[in-house]
């Protein structure tokens, strides 16, 4: 995607987040927040999107009522002229039967990608979690009728847990299969601890694996990142 086309995307995209959530911003109180971060490794279901070297990331949040919308970006490096993803995303949280319900849509954009890349993708979102005490136990599924690359169909399932063992910190970690039409299926886990500095600043430290063996980008490692929210 060319840059020109990239921002006739966003602007598109962004026209269309700001027309679905009207209503809502009519009748409920607009929560905006920004977040800025630094990692050792951008790490996406296991894989390296930066030939495990450092990302710059960063986002907008918006909130109104149970709407949620927003934009996220990252440097990456796959090897060609792309050098970076932002993604932008909507969708609805609600809660259920004492279950947190997710649905929502995100749109995968990669800036300056060759042609005959096929990087950019939509995925489709639904996840539950619920609290039992300190701890949150969930899962989610993530469907795309036009995957990344040479993929078409893809889904992402996976399980995750969070359990807070004393104020500020944080330990988490999350089970998910990879499931591609073309390239093959894998098994991608991580284990980590989120530790809260200031009410605005935390760091995390993060173990990543998968199945898959003889590639650089799926090998284990661990990832350490600082990210401040205001």
């Amino acid at each position: 995607m060319s840059v020109a086309k990239f921002r006739m995307a966003a602007a598109a995209i962004a026209a269309g987040l700001v027309s679905l959530a009207a209503p809502a911003w009519a009748q409920t109180d607009v929560d905006v927040a920004f977040n800025v971060g630094v990692v050792s490794d951008y790490v996406f279901r296991g894989v390296s999107q930066t030939d495990e070297e450092p990302a710059i990331q960063g986002g907008i949040d918006i909130t109104a009522g149970s709407f949620y919308a927003g934009v996220w970006g990252s440097n990456v490096d796959f090897f060609d002229d792309t050098d970076a993803e932002v993604d932008f995303y909507g969708g609805f949280r609600g809660e259920a039967g004492g279950f947190a319900l997710d649905g929502g849509v995100i749109f995968y954009a990669y800036v300056n990608e060759p042609n005959f890349a096929d990087y950019n993708y939509t995925e489709f979102k639904l996840a539950a979690s619920r609290a039992v005490g300190p701890a949150s136990v969930g899962a989610a599924v993530y469907y795309s009728p036009d995957f990344f690359g040479v993929d078409e169909t893809a889904t992402y399932y996976e399980v995750n847990g969070s359990f807070a063992p004393m104020d500020k910190l944080t330990v988490s970690g999350a089970v998910g299969q990879q499931t591609l039409d073309v390239s093959d299926d894998y098994v991608t886990w991580n284990i980590g601890a989120t530790y809260a500095l200031t009410d605005n600043l935390a760091i995390d430290v993060r173990y990543h694996d998968t199945d898959v063996d003889g590639a650089a980008a799926y090998e284990d490692r661990i990832v350490g990142g600082l990210k401040v929210v205001f």
